[in-house]
């Protein structure tokens, strides 16, 4: 029996938790996600003020039960990290869900870059979400995350609202979207501070022993450019280069993947949480990449554009998804 989709930040406060208890699990480690037949969504916490923690607080119950990122947590903004009921209903680390133990697989290859930084932008019209995560090339463990929602440019406040019910409101997260979003440029100003502080970027340059991985070109071939002309910037210099996930999958495994579903079908990977959540769908990213990892793939740049025309990108592998 089927349920239709119900977003359960729209239930009472007292039933949510009772929803959430409805919701199966799996314990392998590219195992773990929802099941198809339940497609409740929760996926924002209640808080609102700025805060940034800088670890996670211990929850006071320990539960195996799959459950929802704080969305406010990702962008440095819960303030209910001491409050056990929203502890135990909200999850507040990105990187559980993906640990891995690199010394029980043997097929691993050492690779040309210290770190991947995953990346899934959402936004047809304008970019509205803009998660990244960085994982260790070596030990293919989760070293930190950039999320944030981002507020259109040039949409009236009237088609902003429709927008954005049509896109988050379904999955239950369109207030913490409304609460949090900021414009793109002060996006890429945090995540250039983000970057220098992991030393992956200086100003001005390109990135420093890492590269984007995304699951096709679009998000920087296409969205990323667009985005910049509406908000009047340049296109930053660490956005030259890349690597298209499809492509590698397609070269090593022998076969093609049209997306990133195609993909986890393939490798026997369920879905993890929300499909079209930007930070959802790079942690399911980040899953196929780890499983590709473990296999013994050699992730490597395979679009780059041109420095003098940087509108023309150069596509490096001969099979390539098209």
């Amino acid at each position: 029996m089927a349920f239709s989709r119900v977003a359960i930040s729209r239930f009472p406060l007292f039933l949510q938790s009772s929803v959430s208890s409805l919701i199966p699990f799996s314990l392998s480690p590219f195992m773990l996600s929802l099941q198809p037949i339940c497609r409740f969504s929760l996926s924002a916490s209640l808080s609102t003020q700025e805060s940034t923690p800088l670890v996670e607080s211990a929850s006071p119950r320990t539960s195996n039960r799959w459950k929802p990122m704080c969305l406010y947590y990702t962008q440095g903004k819960c303030t209910k990290m001491d409050d056990p009921i929203h502890l135990e209903r909200f999850n507040h680390n990105c990187s559980g869900e993906l640990k891995l133990n690199a010394a029980e697989f043997k097929h691993i290859r050492s690779q040309q870059l210290d770190f991947f930084l995953v990346l899934d932008l959402e936004g047809k019209v304008e970019i509205l979400e803009f998660p990244v995560l960085m994982i260790d090339a070596k030990t293919m463990d989760v070293v930190d995350f950039f999320h944030r929602f981002v507020r259109p440019t040039e949409m009236s406040e009237k088609r902003i609202n429709e927008y954005i019910d049509g896109k988050y409101g379904k999955l239950g997260v369109d207030r913490v979207w409304h609460d949090t979003s900021i414009p793109f440029k002060e996006v890429i100003e945090q995540f250039e501070a983000w970057m220098a502080q992991h030393h992956l970027w200086e100003l001005g340059g390109h990135l420093n022993r890492a590269a984007f991985v995304t699951c096709g070109n679009w998000d920087l071939k296409t969205k990323v450019p667009q985005q910049c002309k509406v908000s009047g910037m340049k296109l930053p210099p660490y956005f030259m280069e890349w690597i298209n996930l499809k492509d590698i999958y397609l070269n090593f495994y022998k076969r093609r993947a049209t997306g990133m579903i195609t993909m986890m079908k393939e490798l026997q990977i369920s879905l993890l949480g929300s499909h079209h959540l930007g930070i959802d769908d790079t942690k399911n990213i980040a899953r196929v990449l780890q499983r590709m990892l473990t296999d013994g793939a050699l992730l490597q740049i395979t679009a780059r554009r041109n420095p003098d025309s940087p509108e023309n990108v150069e596509f490096l592998f001969k099979n390539r998804i098209r």
